[in-house]
């Protein structure tokens, strides 16, 4: 009897606050502009090398009712698409955790657990994520493998940090405190000390496309460039403009700031390649 009262006596554990981080495979001055695109207020740090973390400042998964998973792989999708980079989503909440990566027009992959780290993810995504990142098919994908197993010791958390710790071989180096499982309110205050680290904000349609094409005429990405007049730039203006409009539709219908984010920056980049391919004619 005093056993049962002293067992119900106990103080619940605190509910876990949801978070998130997004990881983006390119240097900072790559990433910021088009993840202005997406308009929402984050901050931008280096995490490695040709590695950046952006840290959400605000918490649209509170707000608008979609769960923090379904968020970010609207944001991941949205950033991925027209680039040559690979964006890594994390997310986590009171019930699961897990990942998502997009890269470019590809199917998002991505790997679920429950709080208490057991896998409900499917052990082929994994390998699809070790061949999309090109992380070494032996050593990394044995460790990858690892985190798809029952391990009574291991909850959410530790199971994103094995997760890390596989990609710190890739390059990932995350500021000491930007810790998946932290709070997002956390997250973000560690953020905003780091060195380098930037602001990103929405300062509208004019001001955002003029900071990316200037960004884009200073990297890698000249024959995908509007201006570029190549039949790659075209096909991908193209391609963004036709999977920009259902995205946009499947958001409107779901309520989704994530998705919306998505089919709002494939139109836009779409149009945008389209309309100049059409003002300045080839010869």
């Amino acid at each position: 009897m005093s056993t049962e009262r002293s067992q119900g006596s106990r103080p619940p554990r605190p509910t876990p606050a949801p978070g998130a981080l997004l990881l983006c495979r390119a240097d900072p001055d790559s990433v910021a502009p088009v993840a202005q695109l997406l308009r929402e207020r984050m901050l931008l740090t280096p995490a490695g090398r040709e590695w950046t973390a952006l840290v959400p400042e605000g918490k649209p998964w509170l707000l608008g009712g979609e769960p923090v998973d379904r968020v970010l792989t609207g944001w991941a999708t949205a950033l991925a698409v027209g680039v040559p980079w690979p964006v890594l989503a994390l997310w986590w909440d009171a019930d699961r955790g897990g990942f998502t990566l997009a890269a470019g027009f590809r199917r998002t992959v991505g790997y679920v657990w429950l709080a208490n780290g057991t896998p409900v993810g499917e052990d082929e995504a994994m390998r699809t994520f070790a061949a999309r990142l090109g992380l070494d098919p032996v050593l990394d994908t044995q460790s990858l493998d690892d985190l798809t197993k029952p391990d009574p010791a291991a909850d959410v958390r530790a199971r994103l940090l094995g997760l890390l710790a596989v990609l710190t071989r890739a390059g990932v180096a995350l500021p000491a405190g930007l810790t998946p499982g932290e709070p997002a309110d956390r997250l973000r205050e560690v953020a905003r000390v780091q060195p380098g680290v930037q602001r990103i904000e929405w300062t509208g349609w004019r001001g955002a496309v003029r900071t990316e094409l200037d960004a884009l005429e200073r990297g890698r990405l000249g024959p995908w460039l509007p201006w570029a007049g190549t039949p790659r730039a075209r096909a991908l203006a193209t391609a963004q403009l036709l999977a920009g409009l259902p995205l946009t539709g499947w958001g409107l219908h779901r309520r989704s700031p994530g998705w919306l984010a998505a089919g709002g920056l494939l139109i836009a980049h779409g149009t945008l390649g389209l309309l100049y391919d059409l003002a300045h004619p080839r010869d």
